[in-house]
C-alpha cells in the first residue's frame, strides 16, 4: 500500500493517540504547567466532567501568559483556547492532518462519537506512524544537496 491510500483508509484510532491529560477550568495555569511537565506533554485538555471546554498548549502559555506577564495563579479558563478543533476517533488520518495543517495546530483533541475526549493526537505521533509503516521510504531518502546551507549558521 502507498502512503496516500493509507492516510485515507486508516482511522485516527490506528495512531493510538495518547490519553488526555486533563485539568478543570478552575485549576490554575501553574497546576496545568506542572501536569504538563510531569507527564512530558505539550498540552492539556480543559474538561468539565466528560465535556471538552478547551485546550492549553505550550503556545498558549507563551502568548497568553508569559508574553503578557500574567500570573501563573490565573485560572486556565482565562488562558485556554476555547472550543478547540477536534478529530473523531473514526475519522481518517488524512482528515486529521488536513485539520492540523489548516489551523496550524500541533495537537488535536481526539473525541468519541458522543464528544467525550479520549486522547490527544500530536504531529509527533503522525510522524511515528509514517516511519512505522514506511521505513524504507523514510530511511532511504537520498540526500538533497539544496537543503544544506552554503554558509554555516550560528556563532
Amino acid at each position: 500500500m502507498d502512503l496516500a491510500r493509507n492516510l485515507l483508509v486508516d482511522s485516527v484510532s490506528r495512531l493510538h493517540p495518547t490519553g488526555p491529560r486533563r485539568v478543570t477550568p478552575r485549576q490554575t495555569v501553574r497546576e496545568a504547567v506542572e501536569l504538563m511537565r510531569q507527564e512530558r506533554v505539550g498540552c492539556v485538555l480543559i474538561c468539565e466532567g466528560d465535556k471538552l471546554e478547551g485546550i492549553l498548549t505550550e503556545r498558549d502559555l507563551l502568548k497568553r501568559v508569559l508574553a503578557v506577564r500574567r500570573s501563573l495563579d490565573t485560572p486556565v479558563s482565562e488562558c485556554m483556547t476555547s472550543s478547540p478543533a477536534v478529530v473523531d476517533l473514526r475519522e481518517s488520518v488524512s482528515a486529521a492532518l488536513r485539520r492540523m495543517e489548516d489551523g496550524g495546530y500541533r495537537h488535536l483533541p481526539v473525541i468519541e462519537h458522543d464528544g467525550k475526549p479520549v486522547g490527544i493526537l500530536s504531529v509527533k505521533r503522525i510522524v511515528h506512524y509514517v516511519v512505522e509503516h514506511f521505513p524504507q521510504a523514510v530511511y532511504n531518502l537520498p540526500p538533497d544537496p539544496a537543503v544544506v546551507p552554503d554558509n554555516a549558521e550560528g556563532a
